[in-house]
């Protein structure tokens, strides 16, 4: 019988996988990866399912013998099969920035995972502003969950959102992301502690992305690779990141129109964040032009393969000034010197 489980944690070579099902007493199991596996360059990330051999159930150990297919990829952070990004803004201290919180959604957006977007400290402004960013927020594509963490107001909205799923919290700092995680998951520092000591982590260790369960069912991973986003999109593609945009039901004339100056484009419009994308685009231009104007790296790098089959590159000799001359050259030059040397003499 397969034992099936799901990777919470990793750090350096061993996995923290919990099972689908307890066996044996036991949910948890500290697991190492096969050496085919590795062999076949599968590497384990949080979030895989995994197939689990050969358990040692008295020393609560295990070996990773297959990863399933995975459904979704994050690479920042590296996490697999999430189903979804929740965007965690304030809407006072600090006030929500409608161009960060724009930049926030292109990001998510491009991940092709569903953004969630959700607003912190509601308690903080009144029912008007409220209803003033639902209608705004709700023109760009959004339907925002409102909640303060303090107040505990609108967290059971929040947790049926989350359940059953695997979610990336992600936002800029001081909105509450922690408050957050600690009210959605009381004993989380008590599940960090445990997961730490499994894996023999030490206190000034980098911290790696884990996933923590809900209560409710579904798991939850704070993100210290999106909080601060880049536009590292497609310039063609970033239009398709805004909602506003991709409900427009006309097709541009043009398959490359970047709705700017174009005619007979149906982009180009009146909508709100018109002028963010305008500006994203100018900066995502300029980040394709700068890629464009580097060294091609074959021409500064050679390609090295190693026994494993893994690809790398090492710095190309520029000139043959570095290169180690030959045993008959050195012989060569030594005679001519003591050549010269006898001429002088004489």
């Amino acid at each position: 019988m397969k034992i099936l489980g799901t990777a919470i944690a990793v750090q350096a070579n061993f996995y923290r996988v919990r099972l689908d099902e307890f066996w044996e007493g036991h949910q948890y199991l500290l697991c190492t990866r096969r050496t085919r596996l590795k062999k076949l360059g599968q590497k384990v990330m949080v979030g895989d399912r995994v197939e689990i051999e050969q358990p040692d159930w008295q020393d609560g150990r295990g070996a990773i013998a297959a990863i399933l297919p995975r459904k979704t990829l994050l690479q920042r952070p590296p996490v697999a099969n999430v189903n979804q990004i929740l965007l965690l803004f304030a809407l006072e201290e600090p006030s929500l920035d409608p161009w960060q919180l724009s930049r926030f959604l292109i990001q998510a957006e491009s991940t092709a995972l569903a953004p969630c977007l959700c607003l912190n400290k509601s308690d903080l402004i009144s029912l008007k502003q409220k209803q003033d960013w639902q209608r705004r927020l709700e023109k760009w594509g959004y339907n925002p969950i409102f909640i303060s963490v303090l107040q505990e107001e609108g967290l059971e909205a929040l947790k049926k959102v989350l359940a059953d799923r695997i979610t990336i919290v992600a936002g800029p700092s001081g909105v509450g992301k922690s408050s957050l995680i600690g009210k959605l998951i009381p004993d989380i520092q008590l599940r960090v502690g445990e997961v730490s000591g499994k894996l023999q982590r030490g206190r000034h260790t980098t911290r790696h992305v884990e996933l923590f369960e809900l209560p409710e069912g579904g798991l939850l991973a704070d993100s210290p690779g999106f909080n601060k986003p880049d536009l590292t999109c497609d310039v063609i593609q970033l239009a398709q990141y805004f909602p506003e945009a991709r409900s427009r039901e006309r097709s541009c004339q043009f398959r490359d129109c970047l709705h700017r100056d174009e005619p007979n484009c149906s982009i180009r419009g009146d909508w709100e964040r018109y002028e963010h994308y305008l500006v994203f685009l100018e900066e995502t231009l300029a980040r394709e032009e700068f890629l464009q104007q580097q060294p091609d790296e074959e021409a500064t790098v050679k390609l090295k393969i190693k026994g494993s089959g893994k690809r790398e590159y090492e710095p190309r000799l520029e000139s043959k000034k570095y290169r180690r001359q030959s045993r008959r050259l050195r012989h060569q030059t030594l005679q001519d010197l003591v050549e010269e040397a006898e001429v002088e003499d004489l």
